[in-house]
């Protein structure tokens, strides 16, 4: 059989209703990884889902313990064809967040997989059983229309923490590296850039979470008879919040800006446009780092955000100067930002500026990670895309947001493609998650292409 007879494979397997008919059963486990007393749950989707669909594609499977006590399982799964082959690592995540039944539309539940017009209702559709199944479904076509061979290896990941910052993950990769070893990472989640134009990503951006917390004094102090002379520690707060990103978004300390904007990041960004869809909020052009696109601002520089802001009672004020104001930020940063200058940077600047009384806490979270788009393994999966879509589609050099990446750039050394098969607007995280029909079909195209094209012109190791 030929590239298109699988392509046509994988849109019979949505057409006929078999793709809806095994994403209805998946959505179907209360898979809720933040939720202890759902852990059978996980299990029993590795076990009863997992399992036995890729045993039917030929795979050699396994339940593995994560090294972190009290941590969801892993499953590991492995179709070995030539050691001279290539071999790609797919990864997923079986867990969702909470289904927050009560807050869905009536006609709704998150865990039975509802048709209403071009959207599939269901916790889990858009984040990651969705994309996942799609992945799985894609594969197994091929592996049908090549007779049982598709001409590289591929071994599978499913973790089922993913929703509560993948505990273990990263030490299980390391434990397991050898099994694990791959020539390139090939996933899916997040959201395209919309939902009409296929996107790919090459990594994510890193997550710095800083605390700021002004404590100055036991009780509060009349305004009219102590105000002017005891420091308000809510209006020293937003001096030192302003140490580090002024009143337009620009972040000021070097440290929390990357060294570069490279070339080919731009070339990468140059036709993307962010925003524009009905449910989309309107882009503020004049807020952020200047002189850079919008796309430029998402997908290739770093933004620093007050994510929450406390003093006193907001909701009820009275004429008192507050004892005490704290702050969350959080800085979304990209691949050559000096994050380890992060935590003295910060203090050495509130120091020199007059706020040595705001204390000052850091914490590091998932490393930024990307593939440059110029590298061997974007541009293949890019033509390849490009080929199946009939377009040209979006590449982005990072996703806006975090994915656990870094451990499969760090831990596993690998190069990693993700092509998300959701949308911005699908809900993920809140009720009324969604998957787009019409979306789903086109990544089970795409997907199906993506692997046939691994059988025959994968890039060369090394």
């Amino acid at each position: 059989m030929s590239r298109s007879q699988a392509i046509a494979l994988a849109r019979e397997h949505f057409d006929s209703g078999s793709f809806f008919g095994d994403l209805a059963r998946r959505v179907a486990y209360q898979s809720e990884s933040q939720e202890p007393a759902k852990r059978p749950q996980l299990i029993a989707y590795l076990e009863e889902e997992m399992r036995p669909a890729l045993e039917r594609m030929g795979f050699v499977v396994s339940q593995v313990p994560n090294p972190i006590e009290d941590a969801g399982p892993f499953l590991v799964a492995e179709r070995i064809e030539s050691t001279s082959y290539p071999t790609v690592l797919l990864y997923g995540h079986g867990d969702v967040v909470r289904g927050m039944d009560e807050r869905w539309r009536s006609n709704l539940s998150p865990w039975q997989l509802t048709e209403d017009g071009d959207r599939w209702y269901g916790r889990g559709t858009a984040d990651n059983k969705g994309q996942h199944s799609i992945n799985l479904a894609a594969l197994d076509c091929v592996i049908s229309a090549r007779n049982g061979k598709v001409g590289f290896n591929v071994k599978v990941l499913f973790e089922t923490g993913e929703e509560c910052g993948s505990p273990g993950l990263d030490e299980f990769c390391a434990i397991h590296a050898e099994r694990l070893a791959a020539d390139a990472l090939i996933a899916s989640d997040g959201p395209r850039l919309s939902a009409a134009r296929p996107t790919v990503f090459f990594g994510s951006r890193g997550i710095v979470s800083i605390g700021l917390e002004v404590d100055l004094r036991e009780g509060a102090h009349h305004s009219g008879n102590w105000g002017g002379l005891l420091r308000n520690p809510a209006t020293t707060l937003v001096g030192a919040i302003g140490e580090l990103v002024n009143g337009r978004g620009e972040i000021l300390l070097g440290c929390m800006k990357p060294r570069v904007l490279p070339e080919s990041v731009k070339a990468a960004l140059a036709d993307i446009e962010v925003g524009g869809a009905p449910d989309d909020p309107t882009v503020d052009e004049d807020w952020g780092q200047q002189g850079l696109t919008p796309a430029e601002r998402l997908f290739g520089w770093n933004t620093l955000e007050v994510l929450a802001m406390s003093s006193a009672d907001v909701n009820k004020p009275v004429g008192a100067i507050p004892p005490k104001a704290t702050a969350h930020l959080q800085l979304r940063y990209v691949v050559g930002t000096p994050v380890e200058e992060i935590a003295d940077g910060i203090r050495r600047r509130l120091d020199e500026s007059g706020y040595p009384m705001v204390r000052v806490s850091v914490k590091l979270g998932s490393s930024a990670t990307r593939l440059d788009p110029d590298a061997p393994w974007a541009q293949w999966a890019i033509r390849s895309l490009e080929e199946t879509a009939q377009r040209k589609v979006a590449v982005l050099p990072n996703l806006g947001g975090t994915l656990p990446n870094s451990v499969f750039v760090q831990t596993l050394s690998l190069p990693t493609i993700w092509v998300p098969h959701s949308y911005p607007a699908c809900s993920q995280h809140a009720p009324n998650e969604h998957l787009v029909p019409s979306v789903a079909r086109e990544g089970l195209q795409l997907m199906a292409g993506l692997f046939w094209d691994l059988g025959e012109t994968a890039p060369k190791a090394g």
